[in-house]
């Protein structure tokens, strides 16, 4: 049996139709940080995420986007995040709250990518 030299996840692609508008959505609408902007002849790598997260999300650009990503970020109170989401003007789901199992809740990008947030501490 042999064992993996891989020590992490780094970014989690997602498709988006215009990378400037999703730039916007993740950093405007949700608070995400920039972490990488390069342009190459035909490809642009882009990629975002949550302050102090050690995985972030490459934008790129596709046309087939509005897929469920299966993405799911923490966060402390589920139930304050859904609610600053909406405030936020973010489509969101119904908070989901059974028992033995965190609080979360389902919402969607500018593209209808879905994701979920789910309670909790990394």
């Amino acid at each position: 049996m042999s064992t993996t030299t891989i020590t992490d996840v780094t970014a989690i692609g997602i498709p988006v139709s215009d990378q400037d508008k999703a730039l916007e959505f993740f950093t405007e609408t949700l608070g995400f940080a920039k972490q990488l902007d390069v342009r190459m002849e035909n490809f642009r790598w882009l990629t975002v995420a949550p302050p102090d997260a050690r995985t972030s999300i490459a934008l790129i650009a596709s046309q087939n986007p509005g897929t469920d990503t299966g993405v799911r970020f923490l966060a402390p109170d589920a139930e304050a995040e859904h609610t600053s989401m909406k405030q936020r003007g973010v489509e969101v789901g119904e908070l989901l709250r059974w028992p033995g199992v965190p609080a979360m809740f389902q919402f969607k990008d500018s593209d209808g990518n879905t994701f979920e947030v789910v309670e909790g501490t990394g």
